[in-house]
């Protein structure tokens, strides 16, 4: 029987079913593996320093584009380019599958077959472009002119954006193998230094297209183009110099072929739910509203994606070492690295989610100067169903680490799939635009239970663990460090000095509750440890 507890001290050993017959072991680890492992603290550590600056460019360049298309071509952009999104889903799932089998050959030590898999992926990456050239060319264009909400007078300018979507999405598709390889061997301070390259360009398209003479959507959709080629040529030049098993190779092995493709098309039958419970929705929200509600929940996105690009960084550092430990027979560890990620990316949103959702009106409005319909109440709403999603990233990460995959993704596709229907039948009632968010927010808390359910057997993880040391944790947290901020939010008016007071003391009593309630004793002595070490390398340098 296994104790998950971590109380004792004996490794037990189950089977592992990816291709091979070795036990997985179940090792006794330091109670603080996680934060000891230097490369995910110095990885996370990297990509964090470097996402300031991004993030302050981010919100300059949001406003300047917003303010500079307008709210109606605003909506548009972000309209038509969840056409695509839709369009996307195989390849979405390919680049699940592509990273997963790189980061379990390389924790195997296999060149041999690291190289096969990614000149296999490279392969159907390049067919998959193709198919979306001809679909998008097509059945795209004809949703765009006859199905969707656009004003007679920008469709032209809409056109312009599909087809920048469409060679956007491609050049992606083509990359995605060079960067699974990146992620992969955890070089994460390459993917820091893109972001500030990424920030440069953005910076650059926003002076362009301010002082543009023609056309600013049409000018928008045409220098997205040439960022992503040069990204992606950055992307290709870098793996191919540094990686061996980048050097394309042509192969054609049909098991290598079926392998891969067939875990991308259990992980398809997954996407598809929350593609079409996002982007999905936004089709919804555009034939019923119209591009002004696309444009506040373009915006909401945003300001959420700002404090959830905190939170991927932190999962791109951790999702290749749950993956090797698993690949290793490792399970300790994999449960160490699942529950505490969970737990910290939890932490990691509510950061933002607390002060953000608390004076979004004011954010905004300092943002955006000018602040579409809905965008306030979005916004609340989206922070809100972050927070339930963010507890089930882990736990994603440990399914395709398994392997095991075609149940998981029957079931959370069959239950996730009930937002769209449920929200299409809210707007059919004459629901107001909220409600999409009121579905998702319901389903999502839902599951939560269930991904866990199909989990925890494949990688022997106990329930009681997960819910004392992630759920209920992570509600003690939040539930504690949200009353400072409130009780400023009830006794202060309006004002620039209550949006400043609100935030810092959101951020300083989140902070001290995640230190004292959020952590263990062993995880506070790793933080302070991390901290001292950090902050001596800095003196030294």
């Amino acid at each position: 029987m296994i104790n998950n507890s971590g109380n004792d001290d004996e490794s037990v050993k189950q089977p592992l079913s990816e291709n091979n017959s070795s036990p997985i072991v179940m090792r006794k680890a330091p109670e603080n593996e996680i934060f000891s492992n230097k490369r995910i603290a110095k990885n996370t550590l990297v990509l964090y320093l470097r996402m300031i600056f991004m993030t302050l460019l981010g919100l300059f360049t949001s406003r300047v584009v917003l303010q500079t298309l307008g709210v109606t071509d605003y909506g548009v952009w972000t309209a038509v380019g969840g056409v695509i999104s839709m369009m996307g889903l195989l390849s979405k799932s390919l680049t699940k599958s592509i990273s997963r089998h790189l980061t379990f050959e390389l924790g195997r030590g296999d060149m041999k077959k690291l190289n096969m898999v990614f000149s296999t992926s490279l392969n159907v990456q390049i067919v998959i472009a193709l198919c979306i050239l001809l679909i998008g060319s097509t059945l795209g264009f004809w949703f765009l002119n006859n199905k969707m909400n656009i004003p007679p007078e920008r469709l032209d300018a809409a056109n312009w954006v599909m087809w920048s979507s469409i060679i956007c999405f491609m050049i992606g598709l083509v990359k995605v193998p060079y960067g699974a390889a990146i992620v992969s061997h955890e070089k994460m301070s390459v993917y820091a230094y893109m972001t500030i390259f990424d920030a440069f360009l953005s910076l650059v398209i926003v002076g362009t297209l301010y002082f543009s003479p023609i056309d600013k959507l049409k000018t928008y959709a045409i220098l997205s183009v040439c960022a992503s080629i040069i990204v992606a040529i950055i992307y290709i030049t870098y793996s191919r110099l540094k990686f061996e098993e980048c050097r394309y190779h042509f192969v054609y092995n049909v098991p290598m072929l079926k392998e891969l493709t067939g875990f991308a098309g259990w992980s398809f039958f997954g996407d598809s739910a929350w593609i079409f419970n996002t982007q999905g929705i936004d089709l919804l929200v555009n034939i019923y509203f119209g591009v002004t509600l696309n444009a506040a929940r373009g915006i909401a996105g945003q300001v959420n994606a700002l404090s959830a690009k905190f939170v991927a960084n932190f999962m791109t550092a951790l999702e290749p070492q749950i993956t090797k430990s698993y690949a290793a027979n490792n399970l300790y560890q994999m449960h160490q690295l699942v529950c505490r990620g969970a737990k910290f990316s939890f932490f990691l949103t509510i950061l933002f989610a607390i002060p953000f959702s608390f004076e979004a009106e004011k954010l905004l409005w300092l943002w955006l100067g000018v602040v579409p319909d809905y965008s306030v109440t979005f916004v609340r709403l989206t922070f809100l169903s972050a927070l339930m999603t963010v507890l089930g990233n882990t736990l994603v990460t440990a399914q395709y680490a398994t392997g095991k995959i075609r149940k998981y993704q029957i079931i959370m596709t069959i239950c996730g799939f009930w937002v769209f229907p449920l929200t299409w039948v809210a707007f059919k009632l004459g629901g107001g635009p909220t409600w999409s968010y009121i579905v998702f927010i319901a389903v999502y808390f839902g599951l939560i239970f269930v991904r866990f359910y199909l989990v925890k057997d494949l990688i022997k993880i106990s329930w009681k663990r997960y819910l004392n040391d992630v759920l209920l944790k992570c509600a003690e947290v939040l539930a504690i460090a949200i009353i400072p901020p409130l009780v400023l939010m009830m006794t202060m008016p309006s004002s620039i000095l209550r949006f400043i007071l609100v935030c810092l003391v959101s951020f300083v009593s989140s902070c001290l509750v995640i230190y004292w309630i959020g952590v263990n004793r062993e995880e506070r002595k790793a933080l302070m440890s991390m901290t001292r070490e950090f902050i001596h390398r800095k003196r030294i340098e």
